[in-house]
């Protein structure tokens, strides 16, 4: 069989290598010359391929690339095609939609599998890594995957995998950008939302926009949310039916209030599937924080909290949690100066240390000049490599608390690798 991947960002290039991992034949094509190809899994590229402001091709035995342009002939040759969920609501996806030759049309075992959806602003990575410790300790076998940022495989690779094996649950993470390219691949028996706030405002404009795409998505489904959700009656009236989730009460390992919702709603989920107290309490009494998400480690005197909080709601959670001396903070892309907004919140946080490093993009300039506008008298310190970060930790490891958060999970994890290691080994 042969497939098309159209777009090779971070779901393309996933798709690319899934395909590929199941000796499919593959034509794959992005029209942005200076797409970033790293991640993809064939020897022949690099990041020496990028970047030359022309077009390229790359053949092997079971895959054509090309890069610059799209080959019309070969997208037709092809059973069936993978678009990026950034390509959703186009002409072109349109089109290919009303041909159904979208692989989730191709492709449909994953349909007759129990699916769970896990969406919302913040704590759905933890929110289904929790369900999945419960549903496998319950004796469930659960294919876990999703949105690109969860660490996890993404959406093609769920509907790949469910044609080669067998699951009881299937368990997506859904971004709030892909709401609907998820709500036509997978057919959602019960859908979870963690809480909404003001992220990605670059893509939904308006937080009614995020609430409108929320409320297709729960259309005629089976949802859990939060007591005090907002939009609550919106979601209620397109919901063919709703449950409430609270804060866990169980001994959690990870701490603040917002683990105890993502706990709260792992537990209502579970309960909604029959799985006993016992087995939910057991499971979750024995999670630990999932890489990249947020955790804390002793060095010397400082509690150091890190893990990734890409927006103004995570980012408030956590400053509510201790008195931080210092604060890092990853930048975000060119396209997402909204996430620089949250430099407001770190200044009327008012820390003696603000130190910024590229977490997705180097828009340090951008987030200094920031900085500069909201009156921050304090000391703004850069970080240019691993070794300043650690540097800077060991500076104010005396103090009470140091958090590194902001953009970029990758550069996140890599620094909570680096300051476990130490911690532990002092």
């Amino acid at each position: 069989m042969r497939a098309a991947v159209i777009g090779l960002g971070v779901e393309g290039k996933k798709a690319t290598n899934s395909l590929l991992k199941y000796n499919w034949d593959v034509y794959a094509t992005d029209s942005n010359v200076n797409i970033n190809l790293d991640g993809l899994d064939i020897p022949l590229v690099n990041s020496d391929l990028t970047g030359k402001n022309q077009s390229f091709s790359i053949f092997t035995d079971n895959l054509v690339l090309d890069i610059g342009f799209l080959n019309k002939k070969e997208i037709e040759s092809c059973d069936t095609i993978v678009i990026s969920p950034s390509m959703w609501g186009s002409s072109i996806a349109n089109d290919l939609i009303s041909q159904k030759k979208l692989i989730s049309d191709f492709l449909t075992k994953h349909k007759d599998i129990f699916t769970i959806g896990i969406t919302g602003t913040n704590g759905k990575t933890t929110t289904v890594h929790m369900l999945k410790s419960i549903l496998e300790d319950a004796g469930f076998s659960v294919l876990v995957g999703g949105n690109g940022g969860g660490g996890f495989n993404g959406y093609y690779d769920l509907i790949l995998e469910s044609e080669n094996n067998d699951y009881d649950i299937l368990l997506v993470e859904v971004c709030d950008m892909t709401l609907d390219f998820a709500n036509y691949c997978f057919d959602f028996d019960l859908i979870g939302l963690t809480n909404m706030g003001n992220d990605h405002m670059n893509v939904h404009g308006t937080i009614a926009n995020y609430k409108n795409s929320l409320v297709r998505f729960f259309n005629d489904k089976d949802i859990i949310i939060g007591l005090n959700q907002d939009f609550k009656s919106d979601f209620k009236d397109s919901a063919r039916s709703y449950t409430n989730f609270f804060e866990s009460q169980i001994d959690l390992k990870v701490f603040g209030k917002f683990n105890r919702l993502n706990a709260g709603l792992a537990t209502a989920i579970a309960r909604k599937l029959k799985i006993p107290l016992s087995i939910i309490e057991n499971s979750l009494g024995n999670f630990k924080a999932v890489n990249g998400r947020l955790d804390i480690y002793k060095i010397n005197n400082a509690k150091i909290y890190i893990g990734k909080t890409d927006n103004k709601d995570a980012l408030l959670s956590v400053l509510k949690e201790d008195n931080f001396y210092a604060i890092f903070m990853g930048t975000p892309r060119f396209i997402e100066q909204d996430r620089l907004n949250m430099l407001e919140d770190v200044v009327d946080y008012n820390p003696e240390v603000i130190v910024l490093f590229e977490g997705l993009d180097d828009t340090i300039d951008l987030a200094i000049s920031k900085l500069h506008s909201l009156g921050y008298n304090g000391r703004i310190e850069i970080a240019t490599s691993l070794n300043d970060i650690i540097n800077f930790v060991a500076e104010f490891s005396h103090e009470n608390a140091i958090f590194i958060g902001g953009n970029g999970q990758d550069t996140i994890i890599d620094i909570q690798e680096r300051i476990k290691l130490i911690s532990q080994n002092l």
